[in-house]
């Protein structure tokens, strides 16, 4: 036969093995996780991936801006993902200046101007995307391309490599 302080101790337990989860403070977490993720969401800016693109690495600590994107492929010269020129046709050419190019960077000029009517030459900037194998004098005439078309910065996409990390993410090379 059990005391009173037994039977009440053991009625004690019984309640207390019974518990479950306390979800109000389990929602606090999610919520608290939830406006984290969706305030540091908005400071990435990816540049478009392209498999055949093989970027330099730099040792550069600027990340990617958001701005006009020339990639250039095996076969193409891309701007914002539209082919405006053939490799072919611009290494075959006499001039610096790729004329699609160039008109192909107006039509952006113009469509980013209608959204921003203080751009200057200065803060219009384009980001030239190739392969690491690319030749120097295609570089150059997509550059000097972008500089008649009145972009003021010129961004090299490279991929981060930092000395003791093996993980690498896109950023950019600016020039003036």
């Amino acid at each position: 036969m059990l005391s009173r302080k037994a039977k009440r101790m053991e009625k004690h337990h019984k309640r207390k093995a019974m518990g479950g989860l306390n979800l109000i403070s389990l929602m606090d977490i999610f919520t608290i996780l939830v406006f984290f993720l969706l305030v540091n969401s908005q400071d990435v800016e990816t540049l478009p991936n392209a498999r055949d693109i093989q970027l330099p690495e730099s040792y550069a600590e600027e990340k990617a801006r958001e701005n006009v994107v020339v990639m250039i492929t095996d076969e193409h010269i891309l701007v914002q993902g539209k082919a405006v020129a053939t490799i072919e046709e611009v290494i075959n050419q006499d001039g610096v200046v790729i004329a699609a190019l160039d008109r192909a960077l107006r039509l952006q000029t113009e469509n980013r101007l209608l959204k921003d009517t203080n751009a200057n030459v200065e803060d219009r900037e384009v980001t030239i995307m190739g392969d690491r194998e690319l030749p120097y004098n295609l570089l150059k005439k997509v550059m000097a391309s972008c500089t008649s078309a009145d972009y003021g910065r010129i961004s090299l996409a490279v991929m981060q490599a930092a000395p003791e990390a093996a993980d690498s993410s896109p950023v950019l090379a600016s020039t003036r």
